[in-house]
This record gives structure tokens, C-alpha cells and sequence, in this order.
């Protein structure tokens, strides 16, 4: 009988003979512990690899290049290929699969988070543009006759020269007196045409790029706990499947078709599709369903991370403006992004007609002795002094903190606002992505513990 055979593995130590216990009840025993093992090592390193390593890590391997020209695309996308960036070939390795698709993952964090809570000219509306405006003059004013001898000494030196002190202090006056009007001004113009100014996508997705810690940290701190419980219903999960293998295995001869299969084949094949059948349910234990449901249709009645999306929103709310939506990154696109020149005209329409005011009644006299395209040339680097010296005001710690908490704020709201099924999209496509991974993963590792037992047990 079956019971009768010797339970002895490759270590040549018969377990039976050991312990007085029966092959069968050495199974239930070993079997649960051996599947719950699995399930959690898969889970933890399913996870892990979703992250880790940030860098492509790898090593040039002969032949490599030729044996990825031959494979299907969906193996080739996978991150453990790199060009090798020292010669020929390729690099064989891995890196962590949100990292590896940094753009790609960036901009589905964009499309199923960030452009769900508001447009580019919600944003500046929370920033509060008269505030920026009035931050911007009151660190100004100190520096307006140097930034104005600045402007006239690199566009007109002789003029300015010739002028007498006491034309220059009028000047100096006036721009001191039109400097907060003037700033409110270029602030409302900003705000009027930011849409065409700032491509939040674009700003967004363009620092994750550059930056995959970011997006790293962003999807992790979103769903930390989550991720976290995946690892935990490994274990949860693999020791009752284990418990059903022992019992499958003991049984399988009076099963029809398994009674034709050897032992360890059965064990083999079990534990991979332990491996597969946990991931799985790990994965629909944390995304679905996103409203509550009878529990006859899921024991759990809904999804973890719909039940955390108050906690989960605050956290992504913290990431995007802290991260994202900062005034450094918002000053430095409209300054030097891609429609960085627009910002400038815009400007420049403001600044034009504010010189003429501050020049007054000698207007006239000061057109006439520069000439008409000198005269421009200092409203244009009127424009320019003023862009240039716009970043200074991130200087201002108090100040910067003050918006971050405004956008934080406005982000945490509109994403607890977000119907579940919504919000829990933008972790599910990070991790959705590459799910079928996660479950060959899975199975991989359950044919590996199943040949550790058979090593360890025998069949």
C-alpha cells in the first residue's frame, strides 16, 4: 500500500521511521507549512520586484542579443534585458518593473489620478495667484534699483550714465510704488492663459521620468499596506491549499486520471498552481470589488484598498504635492518648460505698457534719445529681469510650505471624493500590467518549495 513505501528523500532520512508518524500524517503536517512558506516568499518577492532594483542591474551575457531577436514581444518588454552601453550585446539582468516603465507608469498615474482631481487652472486657483503675486513684490521691492540698474546699464549704459540721480530716484520710486500692481497683473495674466502656459501632464509625467524614485515612492506609499497584505495572504492562503495537496496526494489513487499520475508529479504541479491560484487571490482579495458586496459572492465583501481610500487619498494627496504639484516645479515650467517662450510674451505685454507709466512725461525724451528699438529693448529686458528674478521667491521656506499645504489639501479632498472603483485604478494598473508575471512568478516558486519537499521527504 501506499502508506507502506519508505518516506525517504534525497537526504536518505526516513521520516517515518523517525518521527513513528504515518506518510500521511507526515504530509498534513509538512505539506501546509511548506505551501505557506511559498506563499508568502512568492508574494514578498512578487512585490519586491514590482519596486526593486531602481537601476537596471545586470551583466553583459554572449549571445543574449541573438536569442532576443527570436522571442515573442511580450518577453522581450520584459526589464531583464538592457543594451549594453560598453560595446555590442546586451545586458542580462532586471530592474524593478514600476521603475522600468517609469514614463509609461507616470503617465497612467497622471490619466487615473491626477487629471481626475481638477485642470492645470484649478491648481493655480488654490496656489492663490494674488498671494503669489504680493510673496512676489514684497521680496522684489529690496531689489528694484539694483534689478532697474541692472536692465538700463545692459541695454543703454550711456543713457542711464547721462541721466541725473535725481531722474533715477523718480524712476526708482515709481517702480517701487507700481511693483505690487505690476506683479498682480503678470499673476492674473498667468492665470488667465495657464492652461496654454502648463501641461500638467507633461510637467507631471516628465519629473517621474526623470525621477523614478518619485513614481516609486508615490505608488508604494499609496498602497503600502495593501502590498503589504498581499505578502500576508500568502500565508494565509497557502496553508489550508497545502493542507487540500496532502489530501489530494494521499487520495489520488482513487481519483481517475491522477490515479495515472506519479506522486511527485501531482506535488510538483500542485504547489505551481498553489503558487499561481494565491497570487491570484491576493491580487482580487485588494482591488475588487470596489463597492461592498454579499459576502456569498466575495468572502471579504470589499476590496482593501476601498476600505482604506480616505487613509490612501491623504497619502497620495501628501505625494503629488510635495512631489508633483510643487511651486519649484510649476515656477521652473513656466519659466523654462516647453512653452516657457508664451510665459515671456505674456509678460512682456505687461511689463511694455508699465515701463511707459513709469518713464511718465520724459517718455518722450528718453524714446528720442535711445531710439524706438532701443526703447524696446529695455521694456523686453524689463520683462526679463522680472522673469529671472521670480525664482527667488522659492527662497522663501514659509512661503512654499504654505502652497504645498494648499495643494495637499485640495488633492486629499478631491480623491476621497473619487467613487471607489475610480480611485482604486490607479494602484490596480500599476500592478495590473504585469499580473501574468506576477502568477508564472508564483508558479515558478511553488515548483521550486514542491522540489525542496520531495527533496527533503521524497515522494
Amino acid at each position: 500500500m501506499q502508506g507502506m513505501v519508505p518516506f525517504v528523500g534525497l537526504i536518505g532520512v526516513d521520516f517515518e521511521e523517525l518521527t513513528g508518524l504515518s506518510k500521511f500524517t507526515i504530509e498534513l503536517i509538512t505539506f501546509p507549512i511548506f505551501s505557506a512558506f511559498a506563499g508568502v516568499i512568492t508574494n514578498w518577492t512578487g512585490v519586491w520586484m514590482l519596486f526593486a532594483p531602481l537601476h537596471f542591474a545586470g551583466f553583459r551575457c554572449p549571445g543574449a542579443k541573438t536569442v532576443y531577436a527570436f522571442l515573442p514581444r511580450k518577453l522581450q518588454v520584459l526589464p531583464i534585458w538592457a543594451p549594453n552601453p560598453n560595446g555590442e550585446g546586451m545586458l542580462l539582468g532586471f530592474q524593478g518593473f514600476i521603475p522600468a516603465r517609469a514614463e509609461r507608469m507616470a503617465s497612467i498615474c497622471v490619466d487615473k489620478g491626477l487629471s481626475r482631481l481638477g485642470s492645470v487652472r484649478d491648481f493655480m486657483q488654490e496656489l492663490d495667484p494674488v498671494q503669489i503675486a504680493e510673496t512676489f513684490a514684497l521680496h522684489a521691492i529690496p531689489e528694484l534699483r539694483n534689478m532697474t540698474d541692472e536692465v538700463m546699464r545692459r541695454e543703454h549704459p550711456e543713457l542711464w550714465a547721462q541721466l541725473p540721480q535725481q531722474f533715477k530716484e523718480v524712476v526708482y520710486q515709481r517702480v517701487e510704488q507700481r511693483a505690487p500692481e505690476i506683479a498682480n497683473h503678470a499673476m492674473m495674466a498667468i492665470e488667465e492663459h495657464v492652461d496654454d502656459l502648463i501641461d500638467i501632464k507633461l510637467l507631471a509625467v516628465a519629473k517621474m521620468r526623470e525621477h523614478p524614485e518619485i513614481l516609486k515612492n508615490i505608488i508604494y506609499d499609496l498602497g503600502s499596506k495593501e502590498l503589504k497584505m498581499m505578502v500576508w495572504i500568502g500565508l494565509w492562503m497557502g496553508f489550508p491549499f497545502g493542507l487540500l495537496l496532502a489530501l489530494v496526494v494521499h487520495f489520488s489513487h482513487h481519483i481517475p486520471v491522477l490515479s495515472l499520475l506519479p506522486s511527485w508529479l501531482i506535488i510538483l504541479s500542485g504547489a505551481s498552481l498553489i503558487g499561481i491560484v494565491v497570487n491570484i487571490i491576493a491580487i482580487k482579495m485588494v482591488f475588487e470589488p470596489a463597492d461592498p458586496a454579499p459576502r456569498w459572492r466575495y468572502l471579504w465583501g470589499q476590496a482593501a484598498f476601498a476600505k482604506r481610500q480616505h487613509e490612501a487619498a491623504a497619502s497620495f494627496g501628501h505625494s503629488l504635492a510635495y512631489e508633483i504639484i510643487t511651486m519649484p516645479n510649476i515656477i521652473n515650467d513656466l519659466l523654462y518648460g516647453p512653452r516657457s517662450d508664451k510665459t515671456r510674451v505674456i509678460v512682456e505685454k505687461i511689463m511694455m505698457p508699465e515701463v511707459d507709466a513709469i518713464v511718465g512725461p520724459a517718455r518722450a525724451v528718453v524714446r528720442a534719445a535711445v531710439g524706438g528699438t532701443e526703447f524696446k529693448a529695455i521694456r523686453a529686458g524689463t520683462a526679463g529681469a522680472a522673469l529671472d528674478f521670480a525664482p527667488r521667491i522659492l527662497e522663501d521656506v514659509d512661503f512654499t510650505q504654505r502652497q504645498a499645504e494648499k495643494i495637499d489639501e485640495f488633492c486629499t479632498t478631491k480623491l476621497r471624493e473619487l467613487p471607489p472603483e475610480e480611485f482604486m485604478e490607479m494602484l490596480y494598473s500599476a500592478v495590473e500590467q504585469d499580473a501574468w508575471l506576477l502568477y508564472a512568478h508564483g508558479g515558478l516558486l511553488g515548483v521550486l518549495v514542491g522540489v525542496l519537499h520531495l527533496i527533503i521527504f521524497g515522494a
